[in-house]
């Protein structure tokens, strides 16, 4: 997503950024913190895994149950977000379903090799900034990424996590009630191809890129996922647990 990657219901192309800047790394919490739990979804459709969020969503906004981060690879699926031109960035999909959703943003693919987190998290009091929060998550997936070799940043502008000038992770989120929905899509060892189907967030699809493209071979999918997990826990400042 690019950026209006925030929808809140009553209500991000160029040279990356440093890694860390001084206002993120500020920002940044202490490792441990407020005790959530992590749910592996598996392979699992858009529709259903959207599902997952909103009862969740219900039961966080009443200020029962816990935050809650759900781990998915998707199924071929392209997704549409609040802005007035994502329809329009929808070039020739196929077969692949188009899904209209709450999120901000523009349009984005989702599909096998890609990794997706959506925190379903209750902001507190010194947590309601959802530019912050947008901010955390990318320093979440640059951390990650450094794990494995690939030196990623920010692009001015623009929503999403950048490696010189392409685009490797979108975001695109939703909150209500000061409780976030749907999340970030990294590419890991996605089939770029499917992307020339859409301009990807407002984008020409050429400028996206995956860690499997820049690393040159393919990458434990597995692996990845739980460096993410652990790396948007210490971002975000919860205790992600099975």
């Amino acid at each position: 997503m690019s950026r209006s990657a925030i929808s809140t219901g009553a209500s991000a192309a160029g040279r990356s950024e440093p890694v860390d800047d001084a206002r993120t790394a500020a920002a940044r919490p202490e490792p441990g913190g407020v005790p959530a739990r992590v749910v592996d979804l598996g392979d699992l459709g858009y529709r259903e895994a959207h599902a997952r969020q909103l009862a969740v969503l219900d039961q966080r906004k009443q200020g029962a149950g816990v935050d809650t981060l759900f781990m998915v690879e998707h199924p071929h699926v392209i997704t549409l977000g609040r802005s007035q031109k994502a329809l329009a960035n929808v070039l020739a999909p196929g077969e692949v379903d188009v899904v209209a959703v709450e999120r901000g943003g523009d349009v984005t693919y989702h599909g096998p090799g890609q990794l997706v987190a959506y925190p379903v998290v209750r902001l507190d009091d010194g947590e309601r900034d959802l530019h912050r929060f947008l901010r955390l998550l990318e320093t979440g997936i640059i951390d990650t990424l450094a794990e494995h070799g690939l030196r990623a940043g920010r692009s001015p502008g623009n929503t999403g996590v950048w490696i010189e000038g392409r685009k490797i992770a979108s975001i695109g989120i939703a909150c209500r009630r000061w409780v976030t929905f749907h999340g970030l899509a990294l590419n890991v060892n996605t089939d770029l191809s499917y992307f020339r189907r859409i301009n990807p967030c407002g984008f020409q699809a050429g400028i996206m890129t995956s860690m499997a493209a820049e690393l040159g071979h393919a990458v434990d999918f597995a692996v990845v996922k739980q460096d993410l997990v652990a790396h948007l826990g210490r971002a975000l400042g919860r205790a992600f647990a099975a």
